[in-house]
């Protein structure tokens, strides 16, 4: 009998624990590069095939070059859905002063 009850306290104890850590959420740390800036100018874009869009309505993200670990790394675009109202705004490199810096892409309001 006592074997019972100290199997439903652990088993209660369990169970809560298992509660509490349920609505935990670990979101990973974001990292920005688009702040620095950078000596090099980026390669020339890659062409990239992205075929037909998985659900109707869906837009092409073109990829970027975005600058990691001191270097440029290419990111390649990807399929998205619209958000109603608003445009895609690309990534962009821009001269600054006798440098580059990386405007992210966002969602802009029309």
């Amino acid at each position: 009998m006592k074997n019972y009850r100290r199997m439903d306290r652990s088993l209660i104890a369990g169970l809560a624990l298992c509660a509490a850590l349920a609505g935990c959420v670990v979101e990973p740390a974001r990292v920005h590069y688009a702040a620095a800036i950078v000596v090099t100018e980026p390669p020339a874009p890659i062409v990239e095939e992205y075929g037909v869009a998985p659900t109707p309505g869906y837009v092409w993200l073109g990829g970027y070059w975005n600058w990691v670990g001191g270097r440029h790394v290419w990111i390649g675009g990807h399929w998205e859905h619209p958000h109603p109202g608003y445009r895609w705004e690309p990534h962009r490199w821009e001269r600054v002063n006798g440098g580059w810096r990386l405007r992210e892409g966002h969602w802009a309001r029309r």
